[in-house]
């Protein structure tokens, strides 16, 4: 019985181990952006994130981000919220290439 437990228990889809203690990008529903060190996460992807900094949104285009950014510290989010994680190292915004550039 406890083996049928133990099948039925989801692995996650990630292996966000490689991660921890690093500073990762996390996209959330609804267009919010931040940025963190990675402490926990759960096979949810909730994600503990320390020494968190959220990327504000120009007010006049929700879907551009604007320079300002707030301090947030600790933070828990919630994996069900969560669209796209990528790590800080060797990451970096290039030009849209389906856009012409005047």
């Amino acid at each position: 019985m406890q083996d049928q437990k133990e099948k039925k228990r989801k692995e996650s889809i990630l292996d966000l181990s490689k991660y921890l203690e690093k500073t990762i990008r996390v996209k959330f529903a609804g267009g919010r952006e931040a940025s963190g060190i990675l402490k926990g996460y759960d096979p949810l992807l909730n994600l503990v994130l320390d020494n968190t900094i959220e990327y504000l949104r120009d007010p006049d285009d929700p879907y551009k981000l604007a320079e300002d950014t707030r301090e947030l510290g600790l933070v828990v989010c919630r994996g069900t919220s969560v669209v796209l994680i990528c790590p800080m190292d060797g990451m970096e915004s290039i030009p849209n290439p389906f856009i012409s550039q005047d």
